[in-house]
């Protein structure tokens, strides 16, 4: 798996997860329970992980979403 995107903003990792699901790309959410270790400050980014074969058309995805600069 590759890293598609990393942020510590939960509606853009909805969004982002929204996104790969209406495209059929199957993803993982990593880190979000680091919550519990941070003391739910936000500080630490949670990861969302694309299969390598799938990379370039999530890629694609978040450019034609505006959300370009969010890559990892």
């Amino acid at each position: 798996m590759r890293t598609l995107i990393k942020s510590t903003d939960l509606v853009l990792i909805g969004f982002v997860r929204s996104l790969l699901s209406d495209a059929g790309i199957e993803h993982a959410l990593l880190d979000s329970n680091m919550s519990v270790l941070e003391g739910s400050i936000g500080i630490l980014p949670q990861r969302i992980m694309v299969g390598a074969d799938d990379l370039a058309q999530a890629q694609r995805i978040l450019r034609e979403a505006g959300l370009a600069h969010e890559h990892a």
